[in-house]
């Protein structure tokens, strides 16, 4: 089994420790009514995305993602939270550094012996879901369920999906498909992101990712006989039946949408093999994206 397999495949446990302690961190994390900033990197920025939308939708304050490199300095924020899994990622720690005695800062990361331990006010530590793998699966998720606990998101049946979608098996043609697109709506757009970036990481698959509603408006085009469209969350009217006229497969999201990004990284690693791929080692890729100065 290679590291990204036993990762995601003890993700269930990572989110019941993390839906536990989200109490814990309720001052370090946003409070209600707070303008937020949420940043990261590849998978951490698409995990923004989403915390982005659950937050500002339950109505707990205005609250934007930005990709670290690309957050806007003219704007105010009450917080600005960082998610880093390796604490090492140069766009953030220059980030926080800048942000360092004018706005307050925490950041969420996997390892407690790196300089984002010092770059933030506060940091939350989810050394439980580190990994050795590159490709990130558990702590990405981790750090989601962390913030839909404490934004009362969670439930019990988000783990229960997240079982189901470890032992589902995944369509059989889906793993020869040549083409995958991922389509969200609301919060779910970011994992649709994020389950695309998954899909070429690791398998170096032609991979895109839209919002839903804009799928008719051109990426619908190149839907033909071996793509495959997966929707995460719930799928506009007639649009699984668009893509069924096409010929290519629709893959309808059932479960919890989290738990639909652990079927979409099990199919990552599931296409790697039937492409004679090491998901292990992914292609020009390293852990943590370190620029020298």
């Amino acid at each position: 089994m290679t590291y990204v397999e036993d990762e995601l495949n003890s993700q269930p446990e990572c989110w019941i420790r993390a839906a536990a302690e989200a109490r814990r961190y309720r001052e370090v994390l946003p409070a209600l009514g707070e303008r937020v900033a949420i940043v990261g990197c590849g998978t951490s920025y698409f995990m923004a995305q989403a915390i982005a939308t659950l937050r500002e939708g339950a109505g707990q304050g205005e609250t934007d993602a930005f990709a670290a490199s690309e957050f806007p300095h003219g704007r105010t924020y009450d917080r600005v939270l960082a998610l880093t899994r390796s604490g090492t990622t140069t766009e953030v720690l220059q980030l926080l550094r800048e942000l360092k005695g004018h706005t307050r800062t925490t950041a969420i990361t996997a390892d407690p012996h790196t300089p984002v331990m010092t770059a933030a006010d506060e940091v939350i530590v989810l050394d439980f879901a580190d990994e050795r793998s590159v490709v990130q699966t558990r702590f990405a998720t981790t750090a989601v369920t962390l913030l839909r606990a404490h934004l009362g998101l969670h439930t019990d049946a988000v783990v229960a999906d997240a079982r189901t979608a470890l032992v589902a098996e995944l369509p059989q043609q889906l793993v020869a498909c040549t083409q995958f697109t991922f389509l969200g709506r609301g919060w779910t757009v970011g994992l649709a992101n994020e389950a695309g970036l998954k899909m070429r990481e690791a398998s170096l698959s032609w991979t895109e990712a839209y919002p839903a509603m804009e799928y008719r408006h051109g990426p619908i085009s190149i839907t033909t006989h071996g793509t495959a469209t997966w929707m995460l969350g719930e799928a506009p009217e007639g649009l699984a039946q668009q893509v069924g006229a096409t010929g290519g497969l629709w893959i309808e999201g059932g479960l919890d949408p989290l738990a639909e990004l652990v079927r979409a990284q099990r199919l990552a690693v599931a296409v790697a093999a039937y492409r004679d791929l090491d998901p292990d080692r992914p292609r020009h890729l390293t852990r943590s994206v370190i620029l020298a100065p």
